[in-house]
């Protein structure tokens, strides 16, 4: 045996021997991406349950926007499961559509809560409590910094772009959250009808950004792209 087919010879070895472990990685890349859906489903009902029922603007603008992040979920997961069967060279069409599906749910978000918050301003209608939202929120950082962690970790063991953008769109939730936990927090202490209003247009802000960069992805294909949290 020559010296370049020993070299080959030892690289499927390695190749053989990380294999297992990689599929382990992608394993949990895979349970990653459903508990995020799972946790946004039920997020996006209760979000818009008490939104709705308290009369809070960006209550229920977080909610729905959890709706749309199940969307976007889905089209992660497939993306994962491929990735167990084959390595990834660009997106199919399932999650193409799935993005272009993503990104006009963000745009009309943002449309609805601009116009939601034109209106309420008008009517000067005010929450009856936003206690949910702060609630809502925290339970919403605590679940999305465990959860970036944890696919920044296999991302970054993977070398994985995907999932490390994947990553960053968890950490935009993140962000999300926070300006809910605000909002709902200034106006639980100070009753300014005003505070939910501006929380509700962050929230419309950030969705619009979201948007723009799902369709931006869906024409691409480029799977390095990452949300709006990088």
């Amino acid at each position: 045996m020559t010296k370049h087919q020993t070299s080959i010879a030892e690289s499927i070895v390695a190749e053989q021997n990380s294999r297992p472990g990689i599929n382990k990685l992608l394993k949990i890349a895979f349970v990653l991406s459903v508990i995020t859906i799972v946790y946004n489903l039920a997020e996006g009902l209760v979000s818009v349950y008490f939104g709705i029922e308290d009369d809070t603007l960006s209550l229920l603008g977080f909610g729905l926007d959890s709706f749309v992040e199940v969307i976007s979920g889905i089209g992660i997961a497939h993306m994962v499961w491929r990735m167990q069967r084959n390595p990834l060279q660009q997106r199919d069409r399932f999650e193409k559509q799935a993005l272009k599906v993503t990104g006009t749910s963000f745009y009309l978000l943002t449309a609805s809560l601009v116009i939601g918050s034109v209106l309420k301003a008008i009517q000067g209608s005010q929450p009856e409590t936003t206690v949910v939202g702060i609630i809502v929120s925290l339970v919403s950082i605590l679940t999305m910094f465990f959860l970036m962690r944890y696919k920044l970790d296999v991302g970054n063991k993977l070398n994985s772009a995907p999932i490390i953008a994947d990553a960053h769109c968890t950490r935009a939730c993140l962000q999300l959250s926070v300006i809910l936990l605000v909002a709902s927090g200034l106006y639980e202490l100070f009753r300014i009808g005003y505070v939910d209003l501006l929380g509700s247009l962050g929230i419309a802000y950030f969705a619009y950004k979201e948007g723009k960069e799902a369709w931006e992805k869906a024409r691409s294909s480029d799977l390095n792209s990452c949300c709006s949290g990088n």
